[in-house]
């Protein structure tokens, strides 16, 4: 599967706010965003100048964004959101709280990684297990009751540090639990739309996948 290495400001700038893809990184340094407001690419700013897009460029900027923000590839995501379209309830919140409870983003949300691309190496590289069992898999579902913890040969390695001891790290979110000093956390319960801090519009991605 293609995997992006270019620079992450420019998926930034590409839907024009920050998206914090390098975790502590877009606090403390000063964003490309902030200094050139418009998309990357020779006609960058001749995009930027176009005072209204079509509603399909709406929903696709909309859906890019969440994509990119918790780093997913098309299929990926596209496979997550039909099976949140099965499920009972609203389909554009059970697409969120799908993604938020991949333990990647669980990783992240505990404050393990700093940002969710670690998180996912984290996973890659069997530094986590869940109920005491090793799991290499980022898009495991992490369901309530569920303990995520720090493997104990890994327990001071310098990432897990550095992100826990970071002056911007978000607050533990109320629908986790954390043991900072024995690495431990645990999904108290299933989040609710309500919950999940995403400035997101997510029916438009609703509307743009079913057509």
């Amino acid at each position: 599967m293609a995997r992006y290495t270019g620079p992450v400001c420019k998926l930034c700038r590409r839907e024009g706010q920050k998206l914090f893809l390098k975790g502590q990184k877009c606090y403390t340094e000063k964003c490309p965003v902030d200094r050139r407001a418009f998309p990357p690419g020779q006609h960058g700013p001749a995009q930027a100048r176009r005072r209204k897009q079509s509603d399909y460029a709406v929903q696709l900027r909309e859906k890019q964004k969440v994509k990119r923000i918790y780093g997913l590839h098309e299929k990926q995501f596209r496979s997550l959101f039909e099976r949140a379209a099965h499920v009972p309830g609203i389909t554009g919140e059970n697409l969120i709280v799908s993604l938020e409870t991949r333990l990647d983003n669980i990783v992240f949300r505990m404050g393990f990684a700093a940002s969710r691309s670690g998180a996912r190496q984290l996973v890659r590289h069997r530094h986590v297990e869940v109920n005491g069992r090793k799991v290499d898999v980022p898009s495991f579902k992490v369901r309530p009751g569920d303990e995520v913890a720090v493997r104990a040969k890994s327990k001071d390695i310098l990432p897990i540090q550095a992100a826990l001891e970071a002056r911007t790290r978000p607050a533990i979110m109320d629908w986790l639990a954390l043991d900072e000093k024995a690495r431990v956390g645990r999904m108290v319960r299933q989040p609710t739309r309500a919950d999940i801090p995403l400035a997101a519009q997510e029916q438009l991605i609703v509307e743009l996948y079913s057509k």
